[in-house]
């Protein structure tokens, strides 16, 4: 599952390209080292000791734990990922790809020496005899409820291999930044670009065919050229200054490859699918003078044997916390309508993608027991709302409004229960107007 909205606005690292640089936000403003933080190369009573000690330390070891000075001007615990030496002459000159190990991945930069507090180092440790030995102290029982339980989100369908592995190949952020449109956004996580991008730092996007470039003046050229003020595909759906585009990825193949390096750059957990033939993909836009404007998109598989309705969800870091993932997902439920199946994301869901899908579906069947007299079974609720049996069965008893009375299941729907974990819920975001909806399943334009 792809994710849909962040938890603040300070991960999003979004600001227009448009009129010059940006005015950073109170909490992305530098903060200089005064009174309490000083530097260490600032403190005036200093032992010869004590700083030979550190520059000991020098050049500090992949696996190093210290604390970082970050962004909001206090120190974190890190991890040391990755180093790379600068082209400084001095042996010890290294800036550091670090971890914060309280934080997501996402929000794993390159640190520069000065942000360390390197009298906070400690010893690296193998990880592998690390493991050896804990795992000798617990009990058969233990080991295995850590097993099932501690497993990094997003990623429950690998083993620890394939997990260490694919850790291991994406630790390190390749692109730092891309343009998009009016926006220059900070990226996420590692994106498997084609080898001749591996030298670039920040990539430039054309919005419209997906395109990316190195230079500026590349895609200043593209855009002369370039014919697109929209998605490749057929506008399904349009409403007001809404407009979703169906893409089909066998006959716009480079546009959906594109998407999928595009969409990788904030999805930890998802595989990169070459083969994007076997997809559709759904591509909300902002509608202007000036064309249509990528928000988001979700895609889906063309047949899919487990009742999936969504494959991955992603709404772009500028256009968080608008109400557009919800959409999305409404979006791609009234899909299911029109064919009439039920549906289900895909599996795994990550942290992000539950949040929104257990809120969803939360809003969706509450509403509906509100308003609904007399009885009512799980069946009929999949049947009126699209939602696969297992999705409300879970959802009901998270909420705890569902017991299991004489080999059935039993709804109990007490008003002003369903009344608070509406409110807890949240709003719905965005509606879909159904009735702007033209779209034919995929099996019948065949």
């Amino acid at each position: 599952m792809g994710s849909l909205e962040t938890p603040s606005s300070t991960e999003n690292g979004t600001a227009p390209v448009a009129g010059g640089g940006k005015t950073p936000a109170a909490d992305e403003v530098p903060l200089q080292p005064t009174g309490d933080v000083e530097m260490a190369s600032e403190k005036p009573m200093e032992s010869d000791p004590s700083k030979r000690r550190r520059m000991g330390l020098l050049p500090l070891e992949v696996g190093t734990r210290v604390l970082c000075r970050w962004r909001d001007g206090k120190f974190h615990p890190v991890k040391v990922i990755e180093r790379r030496k600068m082209p400084t002459g001095d042996p010890n000159d290294y800036e550091y790809y670090v971890h914060y190990t309280e934080f997501n991945r996402r929000l794993d930069e390159w640190v520069k020496l000065e942000q360390l507090d390197l009298d906070s180092v400690e010893a690296v440790v193998d990880e592998k005899v690390e493991d050896k030995v804990t795992s000798l102290k617990m009990t058969r029982h233990q080991k295995r409820k850590i097993d099932e339980t501690h497993v990094e989100e997003g990623h429950e369908e690998l083993d620890a291999a394939s997990l260490r592995e694919h850790e291991e190949f994406t630790k390190v952020k390749n692109i730092a930044t891309i343009e998009l449109g009016r926006y220059e956004i900070e990226t996420w996580y590692f994106s498997p670009f084609p080898p001749e991008y591996n030298d670039c730092v920040k990539l430039y996007f054309c919005e419209f065919c997906l395109n990316f470039m190195k230079l500026k003046e590349q895609l200043q050229r593209h855009m002369r050229k370039c014919d697109l003020k929209h998605p490749p595909g057929d506008e399904i759906y349009r409403s007001g200054t809404l407009s979703m585009f169906e893409v089909d990825g066998k006959k716009n193949k480079i546009y959906g490859q594109n998407l999928c390096y595009l969409a990788k750059l904030f999805l930890d957990h998802k595989t990169l699918y070459y083969d994007v033939d076997l997809f559709l993909f759904y591509v909300l836009c902002e509608c202007d003078d000036r064309g249509c404007h990528m928000v988001g998109y979700f895609s889906k598989e063309k047949h899919s044997e487990e009742s999936y309705n969504l494959a991955c969800i992603l709404t772009l870091p500028p256009y968080q916390r608008k109400g557009y993932g919800k959409f999305l997902i409404a979006f791609s439920y009234e899909l299911s309508k029109k064919e009439g199946k039920v549906g289900t994301p895909e599996r795994p869901l990550s942290d992000l993608g539950l949040l929104s899908y257990r809120g969803y579906w939360t809003r969706v069947l509450l509403d509906i027991l509100k308003k609904h007299k007399g009885n009512i079974s799980i069946k009929e609720l999949s049947d009126m709302t699209a939602i696969k049996a297992e999705d409300i069965l879970t959802t009901l008893q998270s909420l705890e409004l569902i017991q299991y009375r004489k080999g059935q299941h039993v709804i109990c729907a007490d008003p002003k229960v369903l009344d608070r974990h509406l409110k807890a819920a949240g709003r719905g975001g965005l509606e879909v107007d159904v009735s702007k909806l033209i779209w034919t399943p995929y099996k019948e334009q065949g």
